[in-house]
């Protein structure tokens, strides 16, 4: 039977605005994470998008 993770770090993506989690996978990079996704970040990268303050 699963489990629900209660206290899970979160951070906001600025390109496409939705919620990514915190993984184990994700653990050693964490704190440089900015973006969910590869593709949000090549978006950023070509289109100048500007990360919200």
């Amino acid at each position: 039977m699963a489990h629900k993770k209660k206290n899970v770090r979160k951070k906001e993506c600025p390109v496409c605005e939705r919620e990514f989690s915190w993984s184990k996978k994700l653990d050693k990079n964490w704190d440089n994470m900015v973006y969910c996704s590869d593709q949000c970040r090549r978006v950023k990268k070509y289109e100048g998008v500007e990360k919200p303050e």
